[in-house]
């Protein structure tokens, strides 16, 4: 059966993972996705990432962070972009995710970035979810 939306897929595993408290979440990989976690790490949301060989493709392992307390440090994971409706911004129309708490993830032509970066290479592009 063929996913009509891979990286929504993706977000709703982790965000299952995450309410089961998992210490990890294991996805099909591809090259988007394997770009979202390495934002996600960057920007602290996940402890860690490998991409794992199998005999048909590639998995994604994902560690997920929680605080001392057990909480875990994604609080909320949802999708902007949608495949019947695309949004499309440019870094200066991107305001910061609850007071810089969170970020937005971003496709741009220089490759998936946060929107910090995004602000910081003057770069804009379709947005693909929030975080924080």
């Amino acid at each position: 059966m063929s996913m009509s939306d891979p990286i929504a897929d993706m977000l709703t595993r982790i965000r299952n993972a995450v309410l089961r408290a998992h210490e990890s979440v294991t996805i099909p990989s591809s090259n988007i996705k394997e770009n979202l976690a390495k934002v996600l790490k960057e920007a602290g949301f996940v402890e860690d990432f490998a991409i794992e060989p199998l005999k048909l493709g590639k998995a994604l392992q994902i560690k997920l962070k929680y605080d001392k307390n057990g909480a875990s440090v994604i609080r909320k994971i949802n999708r902007v972009s949608k495949p019947g409706l695309r949004v499309h911004k440019g870094f200066d129309e991107l305001p910061p995710v609850l007071n810089g708490q969170g970020i937005y993830i971003v496709s741009t032509s220089k490759g998936v970035m946060s929107d910090t970066d995004c602000r910081r290479q003057k770069v804009g592009g379709e947005v693909l979810c929030e975080v924080w």
